[in-house]
């Protein structure tokens, strides 16, 4: 089978990098960018630091911060209409996950028109996207880097995946400085969406080589230096190895893909409004728990990755370590112990079941579950 690797053309990661970018946009003789991002970022000065960083290049900025949490087709349509009103010529966007996402969808329309609906599911665009830079601040998503958008349809009460080449960001951007201001929750649940996206690219059906090596890797490097963050936020050397762990996970799953964790997640963000990366988190555990028979091999590597001394152990033993490591890594970082206390109801699960298998990110699942499967897995979770 063949593989493809897609990434931004340049990507820039490491201390000091955010100066770096804005030369770039200057070469590139871009003269007024609209920035994508939300409240907090911009109330917290966030923003500004890249908005001086314009200013003093006499580069002309817009800025639209209503992106919500888990974004919706009216954030797109909103930040559309401020690329139009003001005359862009850029798109910078500014956060993690929820803002890059945004940003993406209004690229993508702006482009080929229509709304962003019309492009869920797999390489539905004619048209490369609007020029779209995007700016990191948190060590989770790599939305800055993946061919991913997931908006919120609130009408349908779904999450929609678009999957597409074209949404690609042109560059990505991970200064650890602008992770600095992460508080310890936010911190915990974009690195576990990391590992999730992790582990979840290394035991897919469409990994390879590539995605393996890098895969493992991030698993490692998320496992020591999650902690360390969460310990003291200001250490500046563990978040830039997160920095690049997380883009390291983007990379894998944005070239081998998902799985059920994610297929489940999308269901309970779009259901209950929760952090991506808290519902990851719960059902990581649970989900590896029903895939481990299908490849017990890479489970034991995981486990080895996250620092288990598996010598002497039967593979399937040593599989069932690397589960209890990432329930383990979960509670030490601060992620609640199950899904009734982020708010799920049980009453629900037919539904969320049902919703979650006809998510894309089920296809590369190493084993297929069932409807009752999928409930039962959500149940052992509540």
């Amino acid at each position: 089978m063949s593989s493809t690797i897609i990434l931004p053309s340049t990507n820039l990661l490491g201390n000091g990098c955010l100066t770096q970018a804005i030369d770039i946009i200057e070469q590139q003789g871009f003269k007024k960018t609209l920035i994508v991002t939300d409240a907090v970022l911009n109330k917290i000065g966030v923003v500004a630091q890249i908005t001086d960083l314009l200013a003093a290049r006499d580069i002309s900025f817009a800025v639209y911060d209503g992106t919500q949490p888990n974004p919706t087709i009216d954030n797109v349509e909103q930040g559309l209409s401020h690329l139009v009103d003001n005359d862009c010529d850029l798109i910078i966007s500014v956060g993690g996950g929820s803002p890059h996402d945004c940003a993406k969808g209004i690229a993508l329309v702006a482009t080929n028109g229509g709304k962003i609906q019309d492009y869920e599911g797999i390489n539905q665009a004619t048209q490369a996207p609007f020029p779209l830079i995007s700016i990191n601040t948190t060590a989770g998503t790599a939305s800055e880097m993946t061919m991913f958008s997931v908006i919120t349809d609130e009408a349908r009460q779904i999450k929609m995946a678009i999957v597409d080449q074209k949404v690609t960001p042109l560059i990505s951007v991970n200064d650890p400085q602008l992770m600095l201001a992460m508080p310890k929750s936010l911190t915990a649940a974009t690195g576990m969406d990391a590992l999730t996206h992790a582990i979840e690219a290394y035991v897919s059906t469409a990994a390879n080589p590539i995605t393996n090596t890098v895969a493992l890797k991030a698993i490692e490097m998320i496992h020591t230096n999650l902690p360390l963050c969460i310990e003291n936020g200001d250490n500046l050397a563990a978040r830039e190895q997160m920095a690049y762990a997380q883009f390291m996970a983007g990379m894998a799953f944005n070239n081998a893909l998902l799985g059920y964790v994610h297929a489940m997640a999308h269901q309970l963000g779009a259901t209950y409004h929760l952090p991506h990366g808290v519902c990851n988190a719960v059902l990581l555990p649970h989900v590896q728990r029903f895939n481990y028979t299908a490849c017990p091999e890479k489970f034991r590597d995981i486990a080895v990755a996250m620092g288990r001394d598996v010598s002497g152990m039967a593979v399937e033993e040593a599989a069932l370590c690397a589960i209890d490591a990432m329930a383990d890594l979960a509670t030490t970082v601060g992620i609640p112990a199950n899904l009734t206390e982020i708010g799920v109801k049980a009453s629900d699960i037919s539904a969320l079941a049902e919703s979650a298998l006809t998510d894309v990110c089920c296809m590369t699942n190493p084993k297929q579950a069932s409807k009752e499967e999928i409930m039962a897995i959500f149940e052992t979770a509540m």
